[in-house]
């Protein structure tokens, strides 16, 4: 088998610049989706179910893409073609996600239609973030996988940083954050449009710059016959049964994480508005100041990740720096329930922020390094369910969990520094293999 030529930074930085586009989406959606269906009228016994539609189409679509791209062989590549239809229909749900409540429809009609939408947006993001991480699977060689899997931490941070602070930008220049009751203020409209533009303009830069191997170099580089139509098929379950043990030690450990911040994605919103604001009124000035600062934290959150990202290549041992790094993100939650001060919520989410930079590029660094090139897309998107499982289950028993502790936002938040700490007790059981 030949190894795989070392890229230059140029290269890595082209093959996921797109990714800085992606995420400006997606953290839009994170930062935002619970205010909207807040604002629409949601109660926040049932904000949790909201948010049910992001993870199962990351397990559908994800594994479905993954697979279909192993099979894929164009003049445009095999994993950008998926890559750009995804990011063009991202583009269009984008413009219509902020508007639900805006056709002049009853407060049910709103939420409907509201719920449509966030659907086809989480299958279009789902159909344009998987083919990243399979083109660093497919062109890196493995010296470089931890740099390219840094770079695209850092841009997905740099990514979130521009999505999470737009409305407080917009509302800064000028643009009105309030609104009648039951519509979505300018401030998070103009964000989502500006959001679509920049996003198709990343994707089409990596498009026009990266090259995918064509099926002759890739065979040779991966150690596999090729197989350009995709005669050789192998279904989900056999895959599922040939998966390497890394797979499912750093699965049992994402199921925590991606648990936790389902949590914070879904409260942080009213935790903060309560916990510091003193309002749980969803209409009041008091409360979408406070959806600003959600935006503003959440930034906070992505810079801590991207100055964190950058010790981690500094460690030898990849589960020394997991653990510690969910150890800190525990931390930041555990300590916004004493915290009423909305500026010393900065040091809570920068330590956030270390777990999210370790949850974004390690579990996969050590799981493409256990992999074989054959079935690589398929194995990252069946992967990926060890991303999205937990956030169904986890939006499914939320409900429940919030009433368990006395319907409080806040107290979710401590609850998602539990899990990390959980998380971090089952890094123990991963074996590294390089």
């Amino acid at each position: 088998m030949r190894q795989k030529p070392s890229l230059t930074f140029g290269q890595i930085w082209n093959l996921s610049f797109g990714f800085f586009g992606v995420q400006i989406a997606y953290s839009l959606q994170s930062a935002n989706i619970s205010r909207i269906f807040a604002t629409l009228g949601a109660d926040p016994h049932n904000l949790s179910y909201f948010w049910i539609f992001p993870p199962l189409m990351g397990i559908i679509v994800q594994p479905i893409v993954g697979t279909l791209s192993d099979r894929t062989w164009t003049r445009f590549g095999r994993r950008i073609p998926y890559l750009f239809v995804g990011a063009l229909l991202a583009v269009i749900v984008m413009c219509l996600l902020p508007n639900a409540g805006s056709f002049n429809m009853l407060a049910g009609s709103a939420m409907i239609f509201g719920l449509i939408t966030l659907m086809f947006l989480d299958t279009s993001i789902n159909m344009a973030m998987q083919p990243f991480k399979m083109m660093v699977g497919d062109m890196v060689n493995e010296k470089q996988k931890g740099l390219a899997y840094s770079v695209q931490s850092f841009l997905c941070n740099a990514g979130s940083v521009i999505g999470f602070l737009f409305p407080y930008i917009f509302t800064w220049i000028g643009i009105s954050n309030l609104s009648e009751q039951g519509i979505i203020p300018d401030s998070v409209i103009y964000s989502f449009y500006i959001g679509a533009v920049i996003l198709i303009l990343c994707v089409i830069y990596t498009v026009v710059k990266v090259k995918e191997m064509p099926p002759h170099e890739y065979a040779q580089f991966h150690g596999i016959e090729e197989d350009p139509v995709g005669k050789e098929k192998s279904d989900f379950i056999t895959l599922l049964k040939k998966a390497p043990k890394v797979f499912w030690t750093v699965g049992l450990v994402q199921f925590f994480c991606w648990a936790a911040f389902m949590y914070m994605w879904t409260y942080t919103n009213g935790a903060i508005a309560g916990n510091v604001w003193g309002t749980t009124d969803v209409n009041s000035p008091a409360y979408q100041e406070a959806g600003n600062w959600v935006g503003v934290l959440f930034a906070v959150q992505a810079i801590g990740s991207v100055l964190w990202a950058m010790l981690i290549p500094l460690f030898k041992s990849y589960k020394k720096i997991y653990l510690i790094s969910l150890l800190l993100g525990a931390t930041g939650f555990i300590s916004t329930v004493f915290i009423h001060d909305q500026y010393l919520l900065f040091i809570s989410y920068s330590l956030i922020g270390c777990a999210w930079a370790a949850m974004l590029a390690l579990p996969f660094t050590i799981l493409t390094n256990a992999l074989s090139g054959k079935n690589m897309g398929a194995y990252l998107g069946l992967f990926n369910g060890t991303i999205c499982l937990p956030q169904i289950i986890a939006a499914l028993v939320g409900g429940w969990l919030f009433s368990l502790v006395n319907s409080s936002q806040i107290n979710m938040l401590v609850l998602a520094g539990i899990l990390l700490v959980l998380g971090s007790m089952s890094v123990f059981f991963i074996k590294e293999k390089r």
